[in-house]
């Protein structure tokens, strides 16, 4: 028998729903291989999507706190997609709508939120509840920048994928 959530309705393998927020269109996954999955962990899932906007403020924050090394995820991403010799690089300079005089900074406060991928069975701390993936011109460029996040909302894993 499967598992009835609030606000997911019927948890089979596989929800999907365009979230909007600040702007954007962000595309909210629910996606479990158990019919069975907890309810504590479907509402931690939902009050996540209900506070996308303060946990997207958070993970921008942390990539910001990434910008000192230059072998970080964060700095690798920017290196990548800030290139002007990229084909692309036109479209991703009009997606940066900021001028601070920090190119790095306004490149992470000008990503798209493209993605949230939540895994309500991955429930305990340290594991992977779910992906925040990121983009500076996602309809134009491939290059995502993915943060994980465990259900207490700390940071699991920051990756960039490209």
């Amino acid at each position: 028998m499967a598992t009835e959530h609030d606000y997911f309705g019927l948890v089979g393998e596989y929800w999907s729903e365009d979230v909007e927020y600040a702007d954007q269109r962000v595309e909210v996954v629910l996606d479990t291989d158990d019919e069975h999955v907890a309810t504590a962990a479907l509402d931690a899932a939902a009050t996540l999507v209900g506070e996308l906007e303060l946990v997207d403020d958070e993970l921008r924050g942390v990539f910001i706190g990434q910008l000192d090394s230059s072998s970080s995820p964060v700095v690798r991403y920017l290196d990548r997609v800030l290139d002007p010799e990229l084909e692309q690089a036109d479209e991703i300079e009009a997606a940066i709508g900021r001028d601070s005089g920090d190119r790095q900074v306004d490149a992470v406060r000008s990503l798209s939120l493209v993605r949230v991928d939540l895994r309500p069975e991955a429930d305990a701390s340290g594991d992977a509840f779910a992906e925040f993936e990121y983009a500076l011109a996602p309809d134009d460029t491939d290059e995502r920048l993915v943060a994980v996040i465990d259900r207490e909302r700390d940071v699991v894993d920051v990756r960039f994928d490209g």
